[in-house]
């Protein structure tokens, strides 16, 4: 497929260099077109770099990776004024993380709204689908990385997005079984939030090679 990345930074690199490595058609979007990170990356793995509005017009499926406080501003500018989203499955991997008091961050946005709900409300004709925001850029793409049979989620308004995401994560090495539908995107919060646990288990455990497993108990009988 045509997919553009949206962000040059690890998480962007990641994913961009897995698709291209699996034969997709990438563009690496940044701010800039002569961005040189973007440009490297695009010399190295046979992808071409451009600016956001490029990476958005060239996929087919569009994938935001852009700093968290800076995703609508990002999609604004892949958006270009020329509906480079509508209609397209706009995959949000990120988290509103604010740094602004140091470490660890705070969320921007929670409890009774996410970041990818706000990306939906702006861009009503994208099929926005949040996912890969529970875990390190190189478990994204390499879930064998982390032992076991541990899980990823999705929210988002549309199961046919849904199922192309899923399909996607599937190539990364994501099976069926281990993707859980959270529902409608207002579960995306859910998902964000679960980001400061994540964090404080990053401290503790010394790696971010790690991930949640959800273990659920056989129904019980009816008593006779």
């Amino acid at each position: 497929m045509d997919i553009g990345v949206l962000g040059t930074g690890s998480v962007g690199q990641a994913i961009a260099t897995r698709l291209a490595d699996l034969g997709h058609s990438v563009v690496m979007g940044a701010r800039d077109a002569a961005n040189e990170t973007a440009a490297a990356w695009a010399e190295a793995n046979g992808g071409r770099a451009g600016t956001f509005a490029d990476a958005a017009s060239h996929g087919e499926i569009v994938i935001n990776a852009t700093a968290g406080v800076h995703a609508l501003s990002a999609l604004a500018a892949a958006d270009g004024g020329q509906d480079n989203l509508a209609g397209k499955v706009v995959a949000d991997v990120t988290n509103p993380l604010d740094f602004s008091g140091g470490f660890p961050p705070v969320l921007s946005v929670a409890n009774t709204n996410s970041l990818a709900e706000q990306i939906q409300a702006a861009f009503p004709e994208a099929r926005v689908v949040k996912t890969l925001n529970t875990v390190t850029a190189a478990v994204m793409v390499n879930p064998d990385l982390v032992p076991g049979e541990h899980v990823l989620f999705l929210s988002g308004e549309d199961p046919a997005a849904k199922k192309t995401v899923a399909g996607l994560l599937g190539e990364f090495g994501w099976p069926a079984g281990r993707l859980i539908d959270l529902g409608g995107i207002r579960s995306a919060r859910t998902a964000e939030m679960y980001v400061p646990l994540w964090v404080s288990l990053y401290q503790a455990l010394g790696t971010a090679n790690f991930n949640i497993a959800i273990v659920k108990a056989e129904a019980e009988e009816d008593e006779e």
